[in-house]
């Protein structure tokens, strides 16, 4: 089996109270969590609205291109390798800090969306929502030849089939997470159909209908929602026209996050989307609005290892579990 082995970072805002929100972000492939987190905002928005942020990641002995291996059977499956690393990180933060435990989201880009598709899967019951950003649906593949497959958008399956994958995955009989979609419609890496399959899969876990209940567009993007019986979005899916692979920004003031590598600016944050999506924050940020800017302290937990405090319970939780050497 493979122990997973993967590294894990905490941001906690100063002053925060509890319980708070956590949110688990998944880097893409030859990013790390700083550099994710940096391009993304995630910790800004975590100063603004109170909420914790861990930053799991990938080492170059699992992964040369420092990909989470979404696509091995052995990281998986619930109680195996990286999916089981993960999960006992969430544990070791909630041990080191108060976390709402009905307020535990997952967000990644590329592989971290595909990882982030295995989480909601595999522990369907920790999460209250997630959102997967230019990934993949779970059960796409299981080996490297397939991921290639899986990416180009040639593995769809059709909705029954993909929805019984998640439901083999654990023994939860539901309810299930939301689930928010991200997808370029240039986007060459992950091609748009991967998307697609996404949004089958949980439409046909949640039993909603193959045609959304409301469709529109926001800052002229078009935008799909699959409503509960409340009115509440079960299933979202936003179509950025004209992007390549990365994850939505909007620059400006008041924005957060920074335009670079796979991380483009298209006048929509997802970032903000997302945090919205999850209830952790307002529908629209008010672009004027300054940031306030986090202690270098507070900012230094996400952008550093620390031997000590909160790391040192992560290592020692997913040690004790074997998923750590």
């Amino acid at each position: 089996m493979n122990p997973g082995n993967l590294l894990g970072r905490i941001y906690v805002p100063e002053g925060l109270k509890g319980p708070a929100p956590l949110v688990v972000v998944l880097h893409g492939c030859t990013q790390d969590a700083a550099v994710y987190d940096h391009g993304s905002g995630w910790s800004e928005m975590a100063d603004r609205h109170g909420f914790i942020l861990l930053f799991p990641e990938q080492q170059r002995a699992n992964n040369p291109l420092l990909c989470f291996n979404w696509f091995s059977p052995g990281d998986t499956t619930r109680g195996m390798g990286e999916a089981a690393s993960i999960r006992a990180m969430i544990d070791a933060v909630g041990k080191a800090h108060e976390v709402d435990p009905a307020r535990v989201f997952v967000t990644g880009l590329s592989a971290g969306g595909a990882m982030a598709s295995v989480m909601l899967a595999t522990y369907p019951e920790v999460f209250a929502a997630g959102a997967i950003l230019a990934g993949v649906a779970y059960g796409c593949a299981e080996g490297v030849g397939e991921a290639f497959e899986c990416m180009s958008g040639r593995a769809r399956g059709n909705a029954r089939a993909l929805a019984a994958s998640v439901r083999h995955a654990s023994p939860h009989k539901g309810p299930w997470p939301r689930v928010q979609v991200w997808q370029g419609s240039a986007d060459r890496t992950v091609f748009p159909a991967n998307a697609d399959s996404i949004v089958l899969q949980w439409t046909a876990l949640h039993g909603l209908g193959a045609e959304p209940d409301r469709a529109d567009s926001v800052h002229g993007y078009p935008r799909r929602a699959w409503l509960g019986a409340d009115g509440t979005p079960l299933v979202e899916h936003y179509t950025i026209t004209g992007m390549d692979h990365g994850v939505p920004l909007s620059g400006g003031e008041g924005a957060v996050g920074a335009a670079g590598a796979h991380m483009l600016d298209v006048g929509l944050s997802s970032t903000a989307r997302i945090a919205a999506f999850f209830g952790i924050a307002p529908e629209e940020e008010e672009a004027a609005k300054p940031l306030r800017q986090a202690p270098a302290r507070a900012r230094a937990r996400a952008q550093a290892p620390a031997a000590t405090g909160p790391q040192a319970v992560i290592e020692k939780a997913l040690r004790a579990a074997g998923l750590m050497r």
